[in-house]
């Protein structure tokens, strides 16, 4: 499959939940990602691990950077159009800083909109 299991995000469902995330300016070989979430299982696959998908998540990977690095917001991308979610409508609603996670080195917005380290960053 993929890459190193880190620790499931919540709160997704408990059964297994397979996301295909579709970055369609990408080349053919890179253009679809698979992120298998099982108990406490993740992984990150370049191929098609052959679970049947509960979510598509189609965007430019620009888009999905900034929402993961926490410069944006996954509703707000969604509602302008710029990320299409196709599928299990429970999943299509989570919250990526709460059910997908954000990533560790992302930024945050502080009083009068100067960006700070996130806590914990030097």
């Amino acid at each position: 499959m993929g890459h190193a299991a880190q620790p499931a995000p919540t709160p997704l469902p408990t059964r297994r939940t397979t996301i295909n995330f579709i970055y369609p300016e990408m080349k053919p070989d890179r253009k679809s990602w698979w992120l298998v979430i099982d108990g406490e299982k993740v992984d990150l696959c370049l191929t098609d691990p052959g679970y049947d998908v509960d979510l598509y998540v189609s965007c430019p990977l620009r888009t999905m950077t900034a929402v993961w690095m926490g410069m944006a917001k996954l509703n707000s991308e969604v509602e302008a159009g710029h990320i299409q979610l196709t599928g299990d409508r429970a999943l299509a609603k989570i919250d990526a800083a709460v059910g997908l996670g954000l990533s560790p080195f992302r930024a945050r917005p502080a009083r009068g909109g100067i960006v700070v380290p996130a806590k914990g960053d030097p």
